[in-house]
């Protein structure tokens, strides 16, 4: 993705609103046709690209536009850069955010393949929403990571005022304090899209379980929640989706609690923000990717592969990362220990 001023029509590689030297607003440029134009093959490892040889690919695009991009695959100069698109439902989508979080999930709906949105489609997005805390912290899911997702929405035909932003307090902290103390509450405001404290929803209930009416009235659902080293954050937000005392009185089994909730739940879409990530100290490191999947449980399997992680969850302990088909970038490409670094 580069961006291009509108008048000066010069060109960056990084976001940025108004030109520097002419202050007019830029345009973003997609790159639709991709040629490498130079390889390097690299040995060395590093801390945060420990696996050896990799390479270096020179990429331009059809309008003249350059960048370096990693791979695990090797190419020759000449050759067409292309990404394979999901064949089914179970596929993991990998994305590497270089500076436009948009662009990463423009990638994530593109390579899913996801069904166009309609006007009329009432969408349900539920992030994680645990703390009062700022978003640098990275306790709750990026007010950034929000903001771009409700734009690639509404750009994509959805309506405002169809959107919302749904969460629930399970702990002793109120549900407002933390939405406005994380930044989501200001980006809701912003794009006029509803917001929604579950715990104030009707409840049905279904196979045992008591379940958000609102869940079951949607047509769209994104699980969008901050990704952690060591935990299973996919799953555990859709958990937000139940009664607050029936989970309470539950929670000692929660691992069944989401075993049994998703398969009553209306088929949803996981988009993860993996771009400043908690390490297990709950320090932050930064990662720089987002993750994309119809399947939950693959999507944190693979997002323990990419942190090497030692020891998995009983949730995605037997899954096998050989058999989960990835589409976009490669694991390899941008795997490194996230407890280990600094």
């Amino acid at each position: 993705m580069f961006y291009q001023c509108k008048k000066c029509k010069k060109i960056w590689q990084y976001p940025i609103e108004k030109c520097p030297e002419c202050f007019f607003n830029t345009q973003r440029m997609q790159s639709r046709k991709l040629k490498v134009i130079g390889v390097s093959r690299v040995n060395t490892p590093t801390l945060v690209h420990p696996l050896v040889p990799y390479f270096a690919l020179l990429i331009e695009d059809e309008n003249g536009n350059r960048f370096v991009l990693k791979s695990a695959k090797e190419y020759k100069i000449g050759d067409k850069f292309q990404l394979k698109k999901a064949q089914g439902k179970n596929e993991v989508t990998i994305w590497r955010v270089k500076y436009d979080i948009l662009e990463g999930i423009e990638k994530l709906f593109e390579l899913l393949r996801v069904e166009s949105i309609k006007a009329n489609s009432k969408i349900l997005i539920v992030p994680t929403l645990i703390s009062p805390k700022h978003s640098y912290l990275a306790e709750n899911t990026s007010p950034l990571f929000v903001d771009n997702l409700i734009k690639y929405l509404i750009s994509n035909g959805a309506r405002p005022e169809n959107i919302t932003l749904v969460g629930q307090s399970f702990n002793e902290f109120p549900i407002e304090l933390c939405a406005q103390k994380s930044g989501l509450l200001e980006i809701c405001l912003k794009n006029k899209i509803q917001v929604l404290d579950l715990a104030k929803d009707n409840f049905v209930n279904k196979n045992n379980l008591s379940v958000a009416k609102v869940v079951f009235d949607s047509d769209f659902i994104v699980n969008a929640p901050i990704l952690k080293a060591g935990q299973v954050c996919s799953l555990e937000n859709i958990l937000k989706f139940l009664k607050k005392e029936f989970y309470l009185q539950n929670q000692q089994n929660k691992n069944d609690l989401i075993k049994n909730l998703i398969k009553i739940l209306p088929r949803f879409i996981t988009l993860a923000d993996g771009n400043i990530i908690q390490k297990q100290n709950s320090f932050t490191a930064f990662l720089g990717i987002v993750i994309g999947s119809f399947n939950p449980f693959y999507l944190e399997r693979v997002f323990a592969e990419i942190c090497m992680q030692d020891s998995l969850t009983d949730l995605i302990r037997d899954i096998k990362i050989e058999d989960i088909p990835i589409v976009g970038r490669a694991i390899k490409e941008i795997q490194y220990k996230v407890n280990e670094y600094f």
